[in-house]
């Protein structure tokens, strides 16, 4: 088998310069006005967010410290979370149900490189996390996923492969391990005994 050289020093950009621009701007008022935000200043980070083409639900919250690389791409459904320090590499588009929380130090990741071409150009696929999920702390959810409905995702687990409805997942790779049932609202949980 023959060597060959990996040369990244004429990596094409695969994106215009209308992408560029707007990354600097957005870059621009990432520092100026929403990460210094104070923690409860939800409505103006939606408001800023929107203003670079976000779509977001009634109530969705995004934390100032959450890095968001495209907010053109992003898209998150009402009362959803994107938590303290998530980093969100949304090259392609990432959609967060509705009632979902993305747990700090998350990082949702729709870019990677084709390691087999000389170049190593970019390659991107859509992620999306479905309604009333909860991916706990630093979660890495690759390019190309699809969370189902209801699932949770265990801390420090990884993402590669597509995951069922109503699971509890966790390890790296992540992997189903039981069924998520949720209790009716006041109901005491299996094998828990008043005091």
């Amino acid at each position: 088998m023959t060597r060959r050289r990996i040369d990244i020093s004429h990596k094409p950009s695969p994106h215009g310069l209308s992408n560029r621009l707007a990354r600097v701007l957005w870059g621009i008022a990432y520092v100026l006005l929403f990460r210094p935000s104070p923690r409860p200043a939800h409505a103006w980070r939606r408001l800023l967010l929107k203003a670079f083409g976000a779509k977001l639900g009634r109530k969705a919250k995004v934390f100032s410290s959450a890095r968001v690389w495209a907010p053109w791409n992003l898209t998150m459904g009402e009362h959803s979370t994107i938590a303290p320090y998530v980093d969100c590499y949304c090259v392609a588009p990432v959609e967060v149900g509705a009632h979902t929380t993305v747990s700090q130090y998350c990082y949702l990741c729709t870019a990677s490189h084709d390691f087999n071409h000389p170049n190593m150009l970019l390659t991107s696929a859509p992620i999306r996390i479905g309604s009333q999920v909860w991916l706990c702390a630093d979660v890495f959810v690759g390019p190309g996923v699809e969370i189902g409905d209801g699932s949770v995702v265990g801390a420090r687990s990884s993402v590669f492969d597509d995951l069922p409805a109503w699971r509890v997942c966790f390890g790296t790779p992540a992997r189903p391990v039981r069924e998520r049932l949720v209790r009716a609202e006041g109901e005491e949980p299996e094998g828990v005994e008043e005091a």
